[in-house]
């Protein structure tokens, strides 16, 4: 896959999908930059970019996805990746469903998935250097590109959703009781059921994400 750095941009995300729409690149593609400055978080928040941190969307065609990956599982899928490639460095990451990664108790990164066309379109960003207040900053170094490019081409070998899944299902259930309930639509954690999709199940009501 091909990764486009860039020096700042307003949103990897923003910049992604406009490249793709005007044709000036095609999928499999990523951009990343060291320096967002107005960056696209989850429920319509913005992630707050401070410069030094890794900020980057990648693009990739529905039909190179796992066969048995469904979309509305794509975020687990993609951010268990990336916390895997972060653990394989000595990091203690973990993943807060259904996209949030964490240290201990603090946020460190997120990410935020849309369809445009055939391509699915993944942004992610991560407090490599710096957080803001109450969130928290990866707890390894490492060579942000070398990472990177390790992460894409992890991504590449469409491992199946069942494997992944399956891995993340146990994560779960261990760290279910470290944040045992959700800001967001009063989800509990601990009293959830977790679906074959990556959904929860609470109080009879079916959950696909913290919107």
């Amino acid at each position: 896959m091909t990764i486009h750095w860039l020096n700042s941009v307003d949103s990897t995300q923003n910049h992604l999908k406009e490249a793709l729409r005007s044709k000036n690149y095609q999928a499999p593609v990523a951009v990343a930059t060291l320096r967002q400055t107005h960056g696209i978080g989850s429920r319509g928040n913005s992630w707050i970019g401070l410069d030094g941190n890794l900020f980057f969307s990648f693009a990739i065609t529905q039909e190179s996805l796992p066969d048995d990956l469904k979309l509305e599982s794509a975020s687990i899928y993609f951010m268990y990746l990336l916390k895997e490639t972060f653990v394989k460095e000595g990091s203690k990451l973990w993943l807060k469903w259904p996209n949030d990664l964490y240290i201990d108790l603090k946020k460190v990164g997120g990410c935020i998935t849309t369809i445009q066309g055939d391509n699915l379109i993944c942004g992610i960003g991560i407090n490599s250097k710096h957080a803001p207040d109450n969130f928290g900053i990866i707890d390894i170094d490492f060579d942000l590109k070398v990472l990177l490019e390790s992460y894409l081409k992890f991504i590449e070998k469409k491992i199946s959703w069942k494997q992944v899944f399956s891995n993340y299902k146990l994560e779960f259930e261990h760290s279910r009781r470290k944040i045992p309930q959700s800001s967001h639509n009063d989800i509990s954690y601990i009293d959830a059921q977790m679906m074959d999709d990556g959904s929860l199940m609470c109080n009879g009501t079916r959950i696909y994400s913290q919107r």
